[in-house]
């Protein structure tokens, strides 16, 4: 929020990294139980 980017390069890879990084790998999700992508996978792999 308010960062400035100095190219469009810069800005695709920041937004990658968010979504790969945080929104589908921690953001829990209601479908998963509330559990993240991670730990829905831990819980469910034993």
């Amino acid at each position: 929020h308010g960062k400035t980017y100095n190219t469009r390069q810069e800005a695709k890879t920041d937004i990658f990294e968010y979504i790969e990084v945080f929104y589908n790998r921690q953001r829990r999700h209601s479908y998963l139980g509330y559990l993240s992508p991670v730990d829905f996978e831990k819980k469910n792999v034993a």
